[in-house]
């Protein structure tokens, strides 16, 4: 009587795989391929004109195949702070890697390449703030700062331990303080956001920025333990692109 082995084969188990492998990569490009149109839709129309129908007709994809991959206009906002947010931390691992740079310089160049960043890319990042920061985005936002938080921690703290160990900065918990350290930063962007969208009404917004960004970078040192006036973190030239109508030079 001949009997049958129902167990699958090392060779099929291997195709089982490839196959799976094979979809989540079509999965993943399908999905950059939204974001992407998306992005360049934001640079030209701007968040809010922007509609789930440009994305289709840009992609001559279904809106079947859309909501397969993201469930509303608001899910796909999310995925595009995440999509930014990463693009920033690709550029900061070689400056937190680069082992001739002194702690403090390290978290000045960390700053520096943000906000460099940031300001190469304002005219979309203007009308996703918009946006980002009503009311009934809070919850959201709350979401992506926790998102965002396991990735840049690891930066700052691998920079706080090593100021530390130059005897720069001072303290016994170089995890918890770097998980401080972003709130602060944290603190600063959300502060920042709304003299920057108000300043067209208010040419005096660069003037109080000036005040913010100090408080800010005394904040910092204090809770690295390091000494006045050693990290300046923020600056206000790159800021000054932000606020095209202020009356401060």
């Amino acid at each position: 009587m001949q009997v049958y082995n129902n167990k699958p084969t090392a060779g099929l188990l291997k195709r089982i795989d490839m196959a799976r492998k094979v979809k989540q990569a079509e999965y993943e490009t399908r999905r950059t391929d939204i974001l992407e149109a998306a992005q360049r839709l934001v640079y030209s129309k701007g968040y809010e004109q922007m509609s789930i129908q440009d994305i289709l007709a840009e992609l001559h994809i279904s809106k079947g195949a859309f909501y397969h991959y993201f469930d509303s206009k608001q899910a796909l906002l999310e995925a595009l702070i995440e999509r930014m947010a990463n693009q920033v931390i690709q550029l900061l691992v070689p400056i937190v890697e680069d082992e001739r740079l002194p702690a403090p310089e390290k978290l000045q160049r960390l700053f520096d390449a943000a906000s460099r960043w940031k300001t190469d890319h304002k005219d979309v990042l203007l009308t996703l703030v918009r946006v980002w920061y009503t009311d009934k985005n809070a919850i959201l936002r709350l979401k992506a700062e926790s998102a965002v938080l396991p990735l840049i921690a690891p930066l700052l703290t691998t920079i706080v331990c090593q100021g530390v160990k130059e005897g720069v900065f001072h303290t016994g918990f170089p995890d918890q303080t770097s998980c401080i350290v972003f709130s602060i930063l944290q603190s600063f962007g959300d502060a920042l956001v709304p003299l920057i969208l108000q300043h067209e009404t208010d040419p005096e917004a660069f003037g109080r920025l000036e005040t913010l960004s100090a408080s800010h970078q005394e904040a910092v040192e204090r809770i690295l333990g390091a000494e006045t006036g050693s990290l300046p973190l923020f600056d206000t030239r790159i800021l000054r692109e932000w606020f095209p109508f202020s009356n401060s030079t």
